[in-house]
C-alpha cells in the first residue's frame, strides 16, 4: 500500500492535537510535514517530519498527497485555493470559510481540478452524538417535537489565541462552537425550512461574538442550538422530547482531554467516557415504561481519517463533504442575518 504523505499547515493545537495523532497512527498514512515559520515543534516531536517555512514551498513538493488546512478560520479560503490549485487533495478545519460564496468557489474548484475536498467536522464523532444518533436511528423517541443542543463553557477571559479575539471574517463563536453544533443538527435532521439567531457579546472587552441562541425550525419539530462562555453550572449537552420519549445526554467526550494529555489513538478504551455520564432514556416499548441510563458510544476521531483513506484508496465517499461543510455555512449566515434583522430568515 502506498502511503499517503501527508502535510499540515500549522503546529498549534489543532496539529498538534486533532490531526497529526491520528495521522501518525493510521497505517494508510505518512505524517510527512509541516508549515512552520519559524518553529520546529513538529520536528521535535516526529523526528522524521519534513518542516516547511512557506505554503509555497510545502506545496511545491510533489511528495505531498494530501494538505490539511488547519489555520486560522479567516485564512481557509485562500489557503484551500491554493491547495487545491497546486492539485493536492484537502482537509479544511470547521469552520469550512466565511461565506457560502467562498464555499461554493472551492467546490466547483476542486471538481475542475479534480481533487478530495473534506471538512474536518470532527464532532460527528464524539461519543455523546454517536450515542444520540443511535437511540434516534432506532426510533425510541418517536417523531421529534423538540431537541437542544448546547456547547457550554465557563470561560469569561478572552483566549490566548489571539486570531480568535480579533473581528474578522469567521470568527465568533457562531462560527468556532457554532459550526459543531449546527453540523450535529444537520446531521440529525437535515436542513431546516428557516432560522431564527440571537447573537450577542457579554465577556469584557470583548470583540467579537460569544453567545448564541439559534432556532432551526422544520416543519415538524424545532432545534434550538445554544452556546455560552457564562455557564458554570452547565445544563445536559442533549436534550431530546419525542412523542414516545426523552432522552438526556451530557456533553462528556474525553477525547480531547486524552490527546492533550498524550494519549494515543486507538488504545485501551480510546473515548470510553465514564459511567456516570450515561444518557438517560425515558420512553416506551410495547405498552412498558422504560426509564434507564443507556451506555454510550465510544467517541473516536480516527472514523474521519479512515473515511479519508477510503476516500482517497478505495474510491469511497468522504467522510464530511464540501457540501456539507457549506450547508452549515448556510445556516451560520441565516442566523447573523437574522440577529441583524431581528426577525426569522427562511432558507
Amino acid at each position: 500500500m502506498i502511503p499517503i504523505n501527508t502535510a499540515l499547515c500549522s503546529f498549534g493545537m489543532s496539529g498538534y492535537v486533532f490531526h497529526a495523532p491520528f495521522i501518525e497512527v493510521h497505517p494508510a498514512f505518512n505524517l510527512y510535514g509541516v508549515w512552520e515559520r519559524t518553529k520546529n515543534n513538529a520536528q521535535a516531536k516526529y523526528p522524521n517530519i519534513k518542516t516547511f517555512r512557506s505554503l509555497e514551498e510545502m506545496l511545491a513538493d510533489q511528495n505531498i498527497e494530501l494538505v490539511v488546512v488547519n489555520t486560522p478560520s479567516v485564512t481557509h479560503y485562500d489557503f484551500t485555493k491554493q491547495v487545491i490549485n497546486s492539485g493536492k487533495n484537502v482537509v479544511v478545519e470547521k469552520p469550512f470559510t466565511a461565506t457560502v460564496k467562498q464555499a461554493e468557489e472551492l467546490i466547483q474548484l476542486a471538481k475542475e481540478k479534480n481533487v478530495t475536498l473534506s471538512v474536518y467536522h470532527n464532532r460527528r464523532y464524539d461519543s455523546d452524538f454517536k450515542t444520540v444518533k443511535k437511540v434516534l436511528d432506532e426510533g425510541w423517541l418517536g417523531n421529534i417535537v423538540e431537541a437542544e443542543i448546547h456547547y457550554d463553557r465557563y470561560d469569561p477571559g478572552l483566549s490566548y489565541k489571539v486570531h480568535k479575539e480579533i473581528p474578522t471574517a469567521a470568527v465568533g463563536s457562531i462560527y468556532d462552537l457554532g459550526s459543531h453544533l449546527i453540523d450535529q443538527a444537520l446531521m440529525l435532521f437535515g436542513m431546516p425550512k428557516a432560522v431564527y439567531g440571537d447573537l450577542d457579546t457579554f465577556r469584557p472587552n470583548s470583540k467579537v461574538g460569544d453567545y448564541f441562541d439559534v432556532k432551526l425550525f422544520y416543519s415538524s419539530h424545532r432545534v434550538i442550538l445554544k452556546s455560552s462562555y457564562y455557564v458554570r453550572e452547565a445544563l445536559p449537552g442533549n436534550i431530546l422530547h419525542g412523542t414516545k420519549g426523552s432522552f438526556i445526554k451530557s456533553k462528556a467526550d474525553i477525547q480531547e482531554a486524552e490527546l492533550q494529555a498524550g494519549k494515543i489513538p486507538g488504545s485501551k478504551d480510546w473515548g470510553a467516557e465514564p459511567d456516570k455520564e450515561k444518557g438517560l432514556l425515558h420512553t416506551e416499548k410495547e405498552g412498558k415504561i422504560i426509564r434507564e441510563h443507556i451506555p454510550t458510544l465510544n467517541g473516536d476521531y480516527m472514523e474521519y481519517y479512515e473515511g479519508i483513506y477510503q476516500a482517497l484508496r478505495n474510491n469511497g465517499s468522504v467522510p464530511v463533504t464540501g457540501t456539507e461543510g457549506m450547508n452549515v455555512i448556510r445556516v451560520i449566515e441565516a442566523a447573523l442575518l437574522s440577529n441583524k434583522e431581528k426577525k426569522v430568515i427562511q432558507l
